[in-house]
């Protein structure tokens, strides 16, 4: 028994690890790598292990960091399961499709400056149409059932509390009489989290790999964020401006409005006309009101209580491109979210162009922008952006709320690790180096756990 990391070792995309057992492979999340072009272009390289030799995918949750290859892995000629949650198969049915629409548009773009050129075209990484043929290839789990796989590979899910239909994956491995137990934890969610339960504490494991994206620091308490955001839609309405709202279509966008509705009297929300200005967000939050099977206490509560957790009534649904436009021509009363959610693209850019010269208006900030983008510019106080090639002044109030994370902090990691009963061996993986060098150390030292930060290419014994 062995595992071969492929990915996010020492960074947080690309995530892609191979098991052999009683000769068989069994490929473990089939990931994109994510960030500058130069990182990106990597995604075209071919996969380091014989695609036809796969007795099985596995991946845990529907980002695109976890999924974005595997309509390549169809291409080149796998043909077997790929299981997962049955939320996780229907995010993927909007998000992989998308992302081959993306990919299709870009190498138009390319391909035109090429051709003027008289270079050699590109082939887009992959089309909608080979995003739509993978679907075929998925099989949806429950949490909590354990189900054989493959002759020696048993498969059980535990709810990571990420996004929606997110999973730990437990796997018990049998070769030649000896049976392992390796818990990967995929993306642990942040405790306290709206809408979905805390990660599964499992309880044992020969071998842990693990996650580390927040490994060197600590979130904002859950209490302080929502109070520092009713703070800022007051202040807002007394300036009689809009709110604008960059929101990740997966799981953020649906933590707002969940949120709401349970302060919908106390942030006095009914005095706005509130809009949710994303095609792919909107499908997204279909997927969350379908699987309440995955939501935590409270949130069933308010599902019975209400006809659903988004059902604000001042809420509207904006698909079109024409509605869109519609939005534009209010001067205030509007909070507005819309992608994408580190302001790279999307319908959130063409909102700035109408409102972020305003000294009325507001941009709230609900999750991490990387350096390099629109969104990290506004948070670092740039005066001016840049919009289709015109220059745009910012005046409008931007805020930054620092509680929202979908993953485990610091101390959020440690506890799940130190919920394991017999201090089983770590592999640290999805993380940048910094971060998971700081938890191997808090890993080592708090809880006297063998650790080992994983590398490219990194073959470990089970």
């Amino acid at each position: 028994m062995n595992i071969k990391f492929f990915g996010a070792t020492g960074e947080v995309t690309g995530s892609c690890y191979l098991i052999q057992v009683n000769h068989k492979n069994i490929l473990l999340e089939c990931g994109m790598l994510q960030g500058s072009k130069n990182h990106e272009r990597h995604n075209s390289d071919p996969f380091p292990f014989d695609v036809a030799q796969l007795d099985a995918v596995i991946v845990s949750h529907a980002h695109l960091d976890h999924t974005g290859r595997l309509p390549m892995l169809i291409k080149e000629g796998y043909h077997g399961k790929i299981y997962t949650h049955n939320a996780t198969a229907d995010l993927c049915e909007i998000m992989l499709v998308d992302s081959g629409y993306i990919h299709e548009k870009e190498a138009r773009w390319e391909n035109k400056k090429r051709e003027r050129k008289g270079l050699a075209l590109i082939e887009p990484l992959y089309t909608t149409e080979e995003a739509t043929r993978t679907l075929q290839y998925f099989q949806g789990l429950n949490y909590d059932k354990e189900l054989e796989i493959c002759s020696g590979v048993k498969l059980t899910l535990r709810d990571a509390g990420h996004i929606v239909g997110s999973a730990i994956v437990e796997l018990m491995l049998t070769e030649n009489g000896e049976s392992k137990k390796i818990v990967f934890s995929g993306d642990l969610g942040h405790k306290n989290a709206p809408i979905l339960r805390d990660p599964f504490q499992v309880k044992h494991a020969d071998l842990v790999i693990m996650e580390s994206t927040y490994g060197d620091r600590l979130h904002r308490s859950w209490q302080d964020t929502w109070q520092e955001m009713g703070e800022i839609i007051a202040h807002a309405k007394s300036s009689k401006g809009n709110i604008l709202i960059p929101a990740f279509t997966v799981g953020r966008t649906q933590e707002l409005l969940y949120e709401f509705i349970q302060h919908f009297e106390e942030w006095q929300l009914g005095d706005w006309q509130i809009f949710l200005d994303s095609p792919m967000g909107i499908k997204a939050t279909k997927v969350y009101a379908k699987h309440s099977e995955v939501y935590d206490e409270k949130a069933v509560d308010v599902e019975k209580n209400h006809k659903g957790i988004f059902d604000l009534p001042n809420l509207h649904m904006s698909e079109t491109t024409e509605y869109s436009m519609k939005i534009n021509q209010i001067n205030s009363g509007a909070i507005i979210i819309a992608g994408s959610g580190m302001c790279t693209g999307g319908r959130i850019k063409h909102h700035f162009k109408h409102n972020i010269w305003r000294k009325n208006a507001h941009v709230i900030i609900v999750g991490f922008q990387a350096r390099g983008t629109l969104g990290r510019s506004l948070v670092d106080g740039t005066e001016n952006i840049n919009l289709w090639g015109e220059k745009v002044q910012v005046n409008a109030k931007v805020h930054t709320i620092g509680g929202f994370s979908a993953h485990a902090d610091q101390q959020g990691l440690l506890d799940w690790y130190q919920g394991f009963e017999n201090k089983p061996p770590v592999v640290l993986v999805h993380g940048e180096e910094e971060a998971m060098s700081v938890l191997a150390e808090k890993l080592k030292h708090q809880c006297q756990a063998n650790v080992v930060q994983a590398s490219y290419k990194q073959n470990i014994i089970i």
